[in-house]
């Protein structure tokens, strides 16, 4: 055809090189799309062509040498081609080229909705599909709508109790063929990238380090609308969609968004009271997987989160990251009408009761609510004079638990709190905030009737009555 292009020069036309080449390129696409209407296969496979390539896992034969060592790829879980930009890595170079337009935005196939780019029309149409909620190839079982041929045959296989991969080290088989790889990394050691912290291993840079926020706290991607702060960009982006509304899976009940079926079934159990998660041990339930798995915990003993500075492990990270501020003084939520600051955000909601007057729990003596009956009840013993916990040592009682054990410290000379400035050591965990204002210089108590600032609260209060 290229020979037959160029002899049109010689009776007239002016071909040059580049105009002929994208006409045969033109052509070429026409006529595979002609075939594709037409049903002709000019390259079709006959059964008595011969293989000589053979897996030796699976027996598939292959034309090409070439061709055996990519798919016996397949069953060693090789990811030669890897992402410098997210880590992520992939078995094949064309996968690996499509994965990176995702970063640079340079494909062909661009979303007019959220401007990401596609190699592939086909990922493309399936994307297309996140944002206009469609999804055409139903189940014929039960009638349940997916998005993509692969998620059907995957689904159909929770019918049919197929489970085609199965792994050779230990004999469990998947239906799915990337859990059966993320299975696989459990054998293979594939995840070379361990947490210092817990020792959990990644098979990707990227996951270490939003994992390592976990331990750190840190939370870089703060949402503009509502200042809620997140460890990856992926959970930013599904938490703006409950802004926007944007999400193909709407709450019926509430009207909330979300990119994310799980994610979406998980909060229709807010509504329903659903708790499909039950303990084999206790026999509690719960609404969602992460806090089965966390409570089962509670049964293995498992802390896999540790203190740097005293060694004193926890079940769960919002206590950990409490227990940390401990040591470090940071107290980052502060209370918007009295200025009062604490370490977790639950313990700046409980002490807003004390303004909003909102808690399940109202003292009947003073009015007082509370939002736990713990609370309320070492409250009560304010009015009644309950005090149920006595010391051994000197017979000193007391009404809280809490106040109890600080003071056997007095008894045992145990000071736990030390300060990393001087070496000072404390009892009381006040005493040592107030003291490690000596080094900082702050003064968090600032008097509103002439603006001058206290390190300590009660020379805060001694002052504001010079005012009064």
């Amino acid at each position: 055809m290229q020979e037959t292009l160029r002899n049109l020069a010689s009776i007239g036309k002016k071909w040059d090189n580049h105009n002929i080449e994208d006409w045969y390129k033109t052509q070429g696409r026409r006529l595979r799309h002609i075939r594709s209407h037409s049903g002709h296969k000019p390259y079709e496979y006959h059964e008595d062509e011969e293989k000589p390539y053979k897996c030796k896992e699976c027996g598939k034969a292959f034309s090409y040498r070439k061709s055996v060592h990519r798919h016996e790829r397949t069953h060693t879980g090789e990811k030669s081609y890897e992402c410098k930009e997210c880590g992520k890595a992939f078995t094949w170079f064309t996968t690996f080229q499509r994965h990176m337009i995702t970063h640079t935005g340079e494909g062909p196939y661009k979303c007019k909705e959220c401007g990401k780019a596609f190699g592939c029309s086909t990922s493309f149409r399936a994307h297309e599909r996140t944002h206009t909620g469609e999804k055409p190839f139903v189940c014929k079982q039960c009638g349940k709508s997916l998005r993509s041929p692969l998620g059907l045959r995957i689904h159909e296989r929770s019918h049919t109790g197929e489970k085609p991969y199965e792994c050779k080290q230990c004999g469990k088989a998947l239906s799915c063929p990337s859990s059966f790889r993320r299975h696989e990394r459990i054998h293979t050691a594939e995840k070379q990238y361990e947490c210092k912290q817990c020792e959990k291993t990644f098979s990707s840079p990227l996951g270490l380090r939003i994992h390592e926020r976990i331990h750190t706290g840190e939370k870089p991607y703060e949402c503009k609308e509502c200042g809620k702060a997140f460890i990856s960009l992926s959970s930013i982006r599904t938490h703006m969609i409950t802004h926007t509304g944007d999400g193909p899976y709407k709450c019926k009940e509430c009207g909330k968004a979300f990119i994310c079926p799980s994610s979406f079934r998980s909060h229709e159990r807010t509504h329903t009271g659903e708790k499909p998660y039950e303990c084999k041990q206790c026999g509690k339930t719960f609404s969602w997987p992460s806090s089965f798995r966390i409570h089962e915990r509670t049964h293995t003993g498992e802390k896999p989160y540790e203190c740097a500075e005293c060694g004193k492990t926890f079940i769960y990270r919002t206590t950990f990251q409490g227990h940390v501020r401990k040591h470090t003084g940071e107290k980052p939520y502060k209370c918007k009408e009295c200025g009062k600051a604490f370490i977790s955000p639950s313990s700046v909601r409980t002490h807003m009761i004390m303004h909003t007057g909102d808690g399940p729990y109202k003292c009947k003596e003073c009015g007082k609510a509370f939002n736990f009956p713990s609370s309320f009840r070492i409250h009560q013993r304010t009015h009644t004079g309950e005090k149920p916990y006595e010391c051994k040592q000197c017979g000193r009682a007391f009404s809280c638990y809490t106040s109890f054990r600080t003071h056997e410290k007095t008894h045992t000379g145990e000071k736990p709190y030390e300060c990393t400035e001087c070496g000072k050591a404390f009892i009381y965990r006040t005493t040592f905030r107030g003291h490690m204002r000596i080094h900082t210089g702050e003064k968090p108590y600032k008097c509103r009737e002439c603006g001058k600032a206290f390190s300590r609260p009660n020379s805060f209060r001694r002052h504001e009555r010079s005012h009064t």
